[in-house]
């Protein structure tokens, strides 16, 4: 939007286009153009620069047609320096708006604004905005004798129909009269390739509807902060088990306690889609179980087993001692 080469051509090309000399008036335009130019440009000041195209435009309709094609000329050039100015504010909202305020019809719109227009509304994921202007200016006969008219015809194709998803409408443009006066042969057939890969891709991924959009990003909000939980109790795990980590902040650990009971009790167990996150929590959990006391029960089950092979030796000593002497004297049996 705010290139040196888009913005500056109208105002430096009138030099040549305004020869023989201006009137005094249309000379004044032309300075008011440089001065927007040089705003918008050089000072970045895009408010002024927009205010100085409005002035201008307000002028030129004011005053009397000395010369049709020089106003024409200045015209356009007020306002592509206007929708760039319009754009660097982010007020890209009203553009379609103010360009027909001056122009008045989707038609008589010149095709370097028609097609900035497209553009703009496409880098801002708006591209329907500019559909039914788009269409009745590309139906307008005298405009297919313009030289931009095969470049607004496929900045329409590739720019609102096809992000649109409007293969039939696409279809039709390329194939009907339009499409004959705006492409080659070659073209048409690259353009009908565009349209057929777009819809396979509409085939395979089929739009969804707004509640599943939603019930998504809900999904996706719990993931994320799944995930975030996983990593603060693996880190609590590691530090618990590091020699030394008596010192370990307790309310790290209060603070962990809290966030697993707000998840716990903010995810509704019924969605279908937090089995999934609640079965990874549980079995995050299971492990830092295992591996946290683990290791004191296999100690103690060892002491368990160790005590028997003890007790059986011990009492196999106390019968022996007491066998052995009573082996010796017969009588005392």
């Amino acid at each position: 939007m705010s290139s040196s080469c888009t913005s500056l051509a109208p105002a430096r090309s009138f030099g040549s286009v305004c020869s023989p000399p201006l009137s005094s008036t249309l000379a004044e335009m032309f300075n008011m153009l440089e001065s927007a130019a040089e705003k918008l440009m050089v000072h970045k000041d895009f408010q002024a620069a927009f205010d100085t195209c409005d002035r201008g435009l307000e002028s030129l309709a004011s005053m009397e047609q000395e010369d049709n094609n020089r106003c024409a000329e200045l015209k356009a050039g007020f306002c592509i320096l206007g929708i760039q100015a319009l754009a660097e504010l982010n007020q890209w909202h009203g553009v379609l708006s103010w360009v027909l305020q001056h122009y008045e019809h989707h038609e008589k719109i010149p095709a370097k604004i028609m097609q900035m227009c497209i553009l703009l509304y496409s880098k801002v994921s708006e591209p329907a905005v500019m559909q039914e202007a788009a269409r009745v200016w590309l139906h307008c006969l005298s405009n297919s004798r313009v030289a931009g008219f095969g470049t607004v015809a496929e900045l329409y194709l590739l720019h609102v129909l096809v992000p649109l998803g409007h293969t039939e409408e696409a279809r039709e443009l390329i194939t009907g009269e339009v499409g004959s006066d705006a492409f080659t042969e070659d073209q048409k057939q690259m353009a009908m390739d565009v349209v057929e890969e777009k819809q396979q891709q509409n085939k395979g991924n089929p739009p969804c509807n707004p509640n599943s959009e939603t019930v998504a990003q809900t999904v996706s909000t719990k993931g994320s902060v799944i995930h975030k939980l996983e990593g603060m109790l693996r880190l609590l795990y590691r530090r618990l088990l590091v020699p030394g980590s008596g010192s370990f902040s307790l309310r790290r650990v209060f603070l962990a306690a809290i966030l697993l009971y707000m998840l716990l009790v903010r995810m509704d167990p019924a969605l279908p889609s937090s089995f999934m996150w609640i079965s990874k929590l549980l079995q995050l959990l299971k492990q830092m179980w295992s591996a946290m006391f683990a290791p004191y029960y296999q100690t103690l089950t060892q002491r368990e087993h160790g005590l028997v092979p003890f007790y059986l030796r011990k009492a196999s000593v106390i019968l022996t001692t007491f066998i052995t002497p009573n082996m010796d004297n017969p009588s005392n049996l």
